[in-house]
């Protein structure tokens, strides 16, 4: 899945954060960016038109955005219920963690941060989408979502003063006798 032609909606804490992260996000011309000022643009919104990811400020004035999200989650009104929604906060405390997680929030973002963060956020988001679960018995956040299984990593070998080099051949010196040239 790319990135091209994916809406994203911005709701941050005041409209200068708003305005500067809708300029950076809209820098990527695939994407289209829709900032809005309140709860309830949002949500008249999200009733006409899918968006593809929801960019959401938990340090605005109003309703929680867990709890913001969890509605959005829960009401079959919306075109999109199972969106993406990337956080911003300025700290993020064990009860927010679990909340967030409760609400299906798939990512949060610690502020200050670069805009370009975000930016580079969102794009990975996009192109690495979550699966969320079935949405007709309810939402299934991220804690409880079918995780594919990862792979347990390797140990790097000991790095070497040619690791800038790819071998093309095997190498004779660690094969033994039986690969050495004839004289």
């Amino acid at each position: 899945m790319t990135a091209t032609g994916k809406t994203i909606a911005i709701l941050a804490a005041n409209p200068a954060l708003n305005a500067v992260l809708a300029m950076v996000l809209a820098g990527d011309s695939r994407l289209r960016v829709r900032p809005f000022a309140s709860e309830a643009e949002l949500f008249a919104y999200m009733r006409i038109a899918p968006l593809d990811m929801l960019v959401v400020d938990f340090d605005r004035e109003g309703r929680p955005a867990y709890e913001m999200v969890e509605a959005i989650r829960l009401d079959p009104g919306f075109v999109s219920r199972d969106l993406p929604v990337i956080a911003l906060t300025r700290a993020i405390t064990p009860p927010m963690r679990q909340q967030a997680i409760s609400a299906g929030i798939d990512e949060v973002v610690v502020k200050p941060m670069s805009p370009g963060h975000l930016l580079q956020r969102v794009q990975a988001r996009l192109l690495n989408r979550s699966v969320v679960g079935a949405l007709g018995s309810g939402y299934r956040g991220p804690d409880r979502r079918n995780r594919v299984p990862m792979r347990t990593p390797r140990p790097k070998p000991a790095r070497r003063y040619t690791d800038n080099v790819v071998p093309l051949f095997p190498d004779r010196r660690a094969a033994g006798p039986e690969m050495e040239p004839s004289a």
